[in-house]
């Protein structure tokens, strides 16, 4: 029997070209549309409630949000469509990838068919607030290893973040999917540009020998680090600069080419000079040598981490310092409407 995320990779398929029509409030009625009374009162809450602050990318057995699994196959395909209002094809295709992980780590923890504490289909979806092309309202995807917030106004799509992705194994060493590795760029440009960098280039760089246990920034409401450190973005020759791009369009073209536009406009706005790039822990690529890296601007935070399970379990987020959850002024703006 199929699975419901191979059952999901086919739905993406079929709405591939429409749901890049689709305006995201128009994606969230139809979905909501769908649901039944008990359904509504489970993925429906207030804009202004605190649970929309209340996100994790652990297993949890309290999260709130419909249950993936709890959704028959025509609203499946509607929050599918949803999905697609805010995540790029490479961005959805990685979400779903990370969901499948579950059906591994199952087998690799021994847990019983039964048990489902590793679940592909344990992913909540919340609706905050009213959809519409003319409100202040947002929508969450989130599960083990998944946190993705959206916060829309007037139609416009204004905060996709925090935005968390996971990946347990990194690379999967056995089995059917042998060779998995969901977050594969994250990791191998990185290293990319580490290693393009000379010896004075890398003691700006290196920020410790020892990689932290996870992200800095964690699940925090808002997301700081104090004190910046690392080599400047104008510190790297031209070809090392072409690296760090890259390496920073991964992780902005996880959302929809429009929105990822303009997060990259705010991040030039603010200034080029002004991004770090800093590493901390092993240089080698190797399973068993933890290692640690982030982006930081006066905009944007971006870490990867991958030092649990012999190294070989990723956690990376990206923040938006001004408008994660939308920003304090969205929420403001939304009280002043009601």
């Amino acid at each position: 029997m199929k699975n419901i995320f191979t059952i999901a990779v086919l739905l993406v398929n079929i709405y591939s070209c429409s749901a890049q029509q689709t305006p995201m409030s128009d994606a969230a009625n139809d979905f909501i549309n769908l649901l039944n009374k008990d359904q509504k009162a489970k993925a429906l809450y207030g804009f202004d409630t605190a649970e929309r602050y209340n996100w994790h990318f652990v297993p949890l057995d309290n999260r709130k949000g419909i249950q993936m699994n709890d959704l028959n196959e025509k609203q499946k395909a509607a929050a599918i469509r949803l999905f697609k209002t805010g995540l790029s094809d490479e961005g959805l295709a990685k979400a779903t990838a990370i969901m499948e992980l579950e059906s591994v780590l199952k087998v690799l923890e021994n847990h019983a068919d039964t048990d489902h504490y590793r679940d592909p289909g344990k992913y909540f979806v919340t609706i905050f607030g009213v959809p519409s092309s003319t409100a202040v309202w947002g929508w969450r995807l989130e599960g083990h290893h998944i946190s993705l917030n959206f916060s829309s106004d007037s139609g416009k799509l204004v905060s996709g973040t925090p935005g968390f992705m996971g990946a347990n194994p990194a690379i999967v060493l056995s089995g059917p999917r042998k060779g998995m590795q969901v977050l594969k760029k994250e990791d191998e440009i990185a290293f990319d540009l580490l290693h393009s960098l000379t010896g004075d280039q890398l003691k700006k760089a290196l920020v410790d020998t020892v990689a932290p246990a996870e992200i800095i920034t964690f699940a925090s409401r808002k997301a700081m680090i104090e004190n910046p450190r690392g080599i400047s973005y104008t510190s790297l020759t031209g070809k090392q600069q072409e690296i760090f791009m890259q390496l920073l369009s991964v992780y902005i073209h996880r959302y929809k080419k429009l929105f990822a536009d303009e997060m990259m406009k705010d991040i030039e706005s603010a200034g080029m000079d002004k991004l770090l790039f800093a590493w901390a822990g092993s240089h080698e690529k190797l399973p068993g040598h933890p290692n640690y890296y982030r982006i930081q601007g006066p905009t944007i935070i971006i870490e990867f981490d991958n030092s649990q399970n012999n190294a070989n379990h990723i956690h990376t987020v990206v923040r938006d310092l001004k408008r994660d959850f939308g920003g304090d002024e969205l929420l403001e703006h939304y009280k002043k409407g009601h």
